[in-house]
C-alpha cells in the first residue's frame, strides 16, 4: 500500500510554497501526497478568490512544471470547517489513508494527532514571499511580480480564466 501524506489547505492560488512541500514531502520518501483543498464551497471572496475545481487544476499544472509525476499526487476537496478531533475524522473520511499530515499549524497539528495521525512539521520554503495573501494583493494592484511566486503555467492559467480581473474586481468591492 503507498504511503501517503496529507496536505490540507485554502491555496489561493497554489504556489511555489506548496510545491515544494509536495517536493519535500516526496524527498521524505512518501509515495504520495493528498492535496486536500479546504474551503471548497467558498469562492469569489478576497479570501478565496478561485474555486475547488479551479484549485485542483493549479496543484496539478504546479506539479507538471515542477515534474512531478501526477501518479504521486492525489487530490480532494472538502467544505468549511471548524477545526476539532471530530474534524479531523471528518476530513480523513474524504481522503484515501494517509500516515502522515504536514502542518505548522499548532491546533491542526493537535486535532489529527489525537486521531491518530502522524503530524509532520515540514520546513517553510520564503514564506515571507509565497504566502496567497502576498500573491493575492500583487495581482489586486495591478503588480505583475505575482507571476513570480506560483509557476509558468499556473500563472498562465489565472490569467486564462479571467482570474486576474476576478481578483482585482472583487478587491475593489471589499
Amino acid at each position: 500500500m503507498a504511503e501517503r501524506v496529507l496536505l490540507y489547505g485554502r491555496f489561493q492560488p497554489f504556489h511555489r510554497g506548496h510545491v515544494s512541500l509536495v517536493k519535500w514531502a516526496l524527498s521524505q520518501g512518501f509515495d504520495e501526497v493528498v492535496v486536500l483543498v479546504g474551503m471548497a464551497s467558498e469562492n469569489y471572496t478576497v479570501r478565496n478568490p478561485f474555486t475547488a475545481g479551479e484549485r485542483i487544476e493549479m496543484a496539478r499544472l504546479s506539479a507538471r512544471d515542477e515534474g512531478i509525476s501526477l501518479d504521486r499526487l492525489v487530490t480532494a476537496t472538502i467544505e468549511t470547517l471548524e477545526v476539532s478531533i471530530g474534524c479531523a475524522y471528518y476530513v480523513l473520511s474524504y481522503v484515501p489513508k494517509v500516515k502522515a499530515i504536514m502542518t505548522r499549524n499548532p491546533v491542526i497539528g493537535k486535532a489529527f494527532s489525537d486521531a491518530g495521525v502522524e503530524v509532520i512539521s515540514p520546513p517553510t520554503f520564503n514564506r515571507d514571499e509565497w504566502r496567497g495573501e502576498r500573491i493575492r494583493a500583487l495581482i489586486a494592484r495591478g503588480d505583475p511580480r505575482w507571476k513570480e511566486y506560483v509557476t509558468s503555467s499556473v500563472a498562465k492559467f489565472i490569467e486564462d480564466i479571467g482570474g486576474v480581473d476576478r481578483i482585482r474586481r472583487i478587491s475593489a468591492e471589499d
